[in-house]
């Protein structure tokens, strides 16, 4: 088994084979002076299980802390995306035995259906561009559409942060704990988490008349006098979770707090939370905070690298990852 790790978020990488009691694969990544992607593996990897550890975050997200990483010139999710493919396609041509995806932040997750005439099905684009590189399998989480499995052709395996982001709520010994998914949409995911704790669960009724644009109509449940954790897979802009809020404050709710897998935390999220009443936003490190988040002192932030490292043990080994799902 071999790990090896792109730019997007080495800091999670170095803590998934520390786990595993590994070093991290040696190779190089970096830029030509015209911004293209350089890469080569400074190992021999013929027939070994690689896996190939590259989420989907911004620039501003990154942070390159590895020795075996040089990177220069500016980045975004799909400069790391052509990474991934890059990185997979030298793996393949250099015999790797597996290569599996490991990509904790599935990029353009949310484009998976279309909603409107003349529009790309863009998670299928990067499902199979990702499948023509070279990828025998597939690692992720919380994929924001699970029906994404299915543009695959490859063994998938969508790993659940649930069972982190619970164990950690429940230190907090909230009583009266109401557990709100922000639309309908994401109900059944916040029905299972609810019942993790035992808790109550109410909606939130929301339109969306553009991308990034949300508005509520009204709060489905009672949630007065209650405890609530606003609970979604990603907060990008933050106009829904903080729209959430101030419906749930109207409605008289006593502490509020959010749970989510991905922190994109793009243009005004951290304006937003900082003015909301959300007292603390929950978050995992499949995307890195940026310095400004990680000071703002609204975020706690629960590691995955154990869930990660143990379920590349166990693809690597060929034993059950299906009950890390649970």
């Amino acid at each position: 088994m071999k790990v090896f790790t792109g730019s997007s978020n080495t800091a999670l990488a170095r803590e998934i084979v520390d786990y595993l009691n590994i070093d991290l694969g040696r190779c190089v990544l970096d830029r030509f002076s015209d911004g293209e992607i350089h890469f080569y593996i400074d190992e021999n990897i013929r027939g070994e299980d690689v896996f190939i550890i590259q989420s989907g975050s911004s620039d501003a997200n990154s942070h390159l802390m590895d020795v075996f990483i040089i990177q220069s010139g500016s980045s975004d999710a799909n400069s790391h995306l052509m990474e991934l493919f890059i990185m997979i396609d030298a793996f393949k041509r250099s015999s790797a035995g597996r290569i599996t995806a490991v990509i904790p932040y599935f990029p353009y997750a949310r484009q998976d259906w279309k909603d409107r005439p003349r529009v790309p099905i863009s998670a299928r684009l990067v499902s199979d561009l990702i499948e023509k590189a070279g990828a025998n399998r597939i690692l992720t989480m919380d994929l924001h559409s699970p029906q994404i499995q299915g543009f695959f052709s490859i063994p998938v395996d969508n790993l659940m942060a649930a069972p982190v982001l619970a164990n950690h709520i429940k230190t907090l010994k909230l009583e009266d704990l109401t557990i709100v998914s922000p639309d309908a949409g994401g109900v059944g995911r916040a029905r299972v988490f609810a019942q993790r704790l035992n808790a109550k669960l109410a909606i939130i009724d929301k339109r969306r008349p553009a991308p990034n644009v949300a508005k509520v109509l009204h709060v489905i449940g009672e949630v007065a006098d209650q405890n609530v954790v606003i609970f979604d897979d990603i907060v990008d802009t933050a106009g829904t979770l903080t729209l959430s809020v101030d419906a749930l404050a109207k409605e008289n709710a006593k502490r509020i707090f959010s749970a989510c897998t991905h922190p994109v935390l793009s243009g005004p999220a951290l304006d937003r939370i900082d003015k909301s009443k959300l007292e603390r936003v929950f978050v995992t490190n499949t995307i890195p905070l940026t310095e400004r988040a990680a000071a703002s002192g609204k975020f706690a932030v629960l590691s995955v690298a154990e869930l990660f490292g143990e379920a590349i043990r166990r693809i690597s080994e060929g034993s059950s990852v299906s009950s890390l799902f649970a």
